[in-house]
């Protein structure tokens, strides 16, 4: 099926006189005949246990997702956030690092530069546009993995997935890569050399603001016996002396990571909130094409504007970045632009309190415009270094355009570049 099709009807297939709709399957509990059943599903989790790992509901929206970004399996979690950490856990423990591009997530920087680092595992930073000899200077002998965003949020610079995948292959270890605001439809990071997916589905995959939830996709493609992984190999004592690698294959990393992680952090999302993430999915094809149409037009806009000193938007010819939209988002790039407005933070603020249709929220990727500013929400914790690095300065604001007539939406623009004089 073509990716518009399995938007529609990939996870879930209704067998004779079954619901049409997926259902809610809405308990945390599975009745079996025997003790024995159950001893066999601790051996070979091949069906639903407990719901605190695994539910009908969200496994069916952990397939359509599989589906969509082309891997063989996925993990549904409670947030964007604890997907990012169970990719990183699933293959770093204390006294390990691992590498990651700094145009990422402010909140993504402030769980691996902060709070892994108490973990005692360490995240080296590097430049999005560094060379592939510089990104390899920066891995030691303990470096698992390596880490970026596809669109960085709120930079929106494109990350070259297949400079950073060369690297970590050439080094053994697995690319990691952050799909939120591309999403499948736009690029599918695993054609390009990545191995693992994350995405934070509270976004574009949900569009709808009304679920946070996040989620892992397995490639399937990584060798983790390579020698650098030997918890992979070696047996799981705590999951009685598996091997991943021998036992599931080319499903290794999603399973060590559903089995082993989720069974102890328990960060699962309710069926309900997968059923309603599953309600954006089926129209994420449609939307992610009229949120690049309207965004391309308002970029085209801003770029006109004296006001603006500078804008983001690799869909734009003259883009820094456009060369690689071209090549991994060519049909879009998403609907968040980040621009700078002139005179810094006092305009930033004049200009977004004066919008009335766009909504300051701590959200993106919206049906609805909103707009927010980096520098003291979601960035307010970064260093001014670490800003610097980010591509952030205090004027820029971060403006994820909605679905709206687009005609509406310049017009609010235009009241607040009325306001910041």
């Amino acid at each position: 099926m073509k990716i518009e099709t399995q938007c529609i009807h990939e996870g879930y297939y209704p067998e004779n006189g079954a619901p049409r709709v997926m259902p809610i399957v809405q308990s945390t509990t599975y009745r079996f005949d025997s003790t024995e059943k159950i001893a066999q599903l601790f051996d070979m989790p091949t069906e639903y246990m407990y719901s605190r790992f695994a539910n009908p509901t969200v496994d069916a929206v952990e397939k359509k997702i599989a589906a969509l970004e082309g891997g063989v399996g996925a993990m549904a979690t409670s947030s964007g956030q604890a997907a990012s950490l169970v990719s990183i856990l699933n293959l770093c423990s204390a006294g390990d690092s691992f590498v990651s591009a700094s145009t990422i997530y402010g909140g993504t920087v402030n769980l691996f530069a902060v709070t892994l680092k108490k973990f005692g595992i360490e995240c080296i930073f590097v430049q999005g546009d560094a060379t592939e000899e510089e990104i390899e200077a920066a891995f030691k002998p303990n470096t698992k993995a390596v880490f970026g965003e596809t669109i960085a949020n709120p930079a929106v610079e494109i990350f070259d997935i297949e400079k950073f995948a060369n690297v970590a292959h050439k080094m053994g270890v697995p690319l990691i890569v952050d799909n939120t605001f591309a999403t499948p439809v736009l690029c599918r990071p695993i054609e390009w050399g990545a191995d693992i997916v994350v995405h934070s589905t509270t976004k574009y995959m949900d569009g709808h603001a009304l679920q946070v939830g996040g989620v892992i996709v397995d490639s399937g493609n990584f060798d983790y016996t390579n020698g650098k992984f030997p918890d992979f190999v070696e047996p799981d004592e705590s999951y009685h002396g598996v091997s991943y690698t021998k036992t599931f294959g080319k499903m290794a990393y999603i399973i060590k990571a559903r089995m082993q992680l989720m069974r102890d952090l328990g960060c699962y999302p309710a069926a309900h909130s997968a059923f309603l993430l599953n309600l954006g999915l089926e129209t994420l094809h449609v939307r992610m094409q009229r949120y690049c149409e309207n965004a391309l037009t308002v970029a085209k806009f801003l770029q006109s504007n004296e006001k603006v000193l500078k804008i983001s938007y690799p869909a734009l010819p003259e883009d820094k970045d456009h060369a690689l939209f071209e090549k991994y988002t060519p049909n879009g790039c998403s609907g968040v632009i980040s621009f700078s407005i002139r005179g810094g933070r006092e305009n930033a603020v004049r200009f977004m309190d004066a919008l009335s249709l766009a909504s300051i929220v701590v959200h993106v990727a919206d049906i609805r415009t909103c707009v927010l500013h980096p520098a003291s929400a979601t960035h307010r914790q970064l260093t001014d270094e670490q800003l610097v690095a980010a591509g952030i300065d205090a004027g820029m604001i971060r403006l994820s355009v909605g679905l709206e007539n687009v005609e509406d939406i310049l017009d609010d623009l235009k009241k607040g570049f009325a306001a910041a004089e």
